[in-house]
């Protein structure tokens, strides 16, 4: 009696279905590096936006503050127009007496000249002092005060320049900081927040 074998087919790959090739891995790679990249460059963006927005934030408390303080003492306007572009300690020493404390009386002129030097070390961030360094504030601040504005009288407007972190086309709205060299060549650097309010000296 005869007996037959039978061979059992083996499935055979197809050419070009194996495992990975190294061209195959080093694509890969690449690919997955640049996804990194990406990932990097964006959250550099994302920081230099934050960076920003603190700083105009800071910026616009003081401006704001500043015009309160300018309400509340109508008197001496032309006091606080009147004080030099300030910013990095400009103005030197807390003038006496400290009008902001309780019980205190000052004349209007000595109300002016406390507020303009507390702005001012907000500004600094000498307000925020974490082991003897100032932690708050906004970086190399310019704080311009003008009024009454031209053809709007009852105006007054508070300016205030910081240093950003990327160069970009000088804004002209306003000239506050501009031409000190605080800001980077042809002021790339400069940025500015302006805020103006109707103030009547009469109340």
């Amino acid at each position: 009696m005869l007996k037959t074998s039978r061979k059992l087919d083996c499935p055979q790959r197809a050419d070009g279905q194996g495992g990975f090739s190294l061209i195959e891995l080093l694509v890969t790679l690449v690919v997955f590096s640049v996804g990194l990249l990406a990932i990097a460059g964006l959250q550099t963006v994302s920081k230099q936006a934050n960076y920003e927005s603190v700083q105009r934030s800071a910026a616009a408390q003081v401006a704001y503050g500043l015009l309160e303080d300018m309400r509340m003492n109508g008197p001496a306007l032309a006091n606080y127009v009147a004080a030099p572009d300030f910013g990095g300690s400009t103005l030197g020493a807390e003038p006496a007496p400290n009008c902001r404390s309780m019980g205190s009386e000052c004349t209007s002129a000595e109300r002016a000249a406390h507020d303009l030097w507390f702005w001012e070390s907000t500004v600094d961030g000498l307000r925020e002092i974490a082991n003897g360094v100032a932690t708050g504030g906004i970086v190399d601040p310019t704080v311009c005060v003008q009024g009454p504005v031209a053809g709007d009288a009852g105006v007054y407007v508070v300016s205030i320049a910081w240093r950003g972190s990327a160069a970009l086309v000088n804004p002209v709205i306003n000239a506050c900081g501009s031409g000190l060299g605080k800001y980077g060549d042809g002021d790339a650097h400069r940025r500015v927040l302006t805020v103006g309010t109707f103030i009547d000296p009469n109340l």
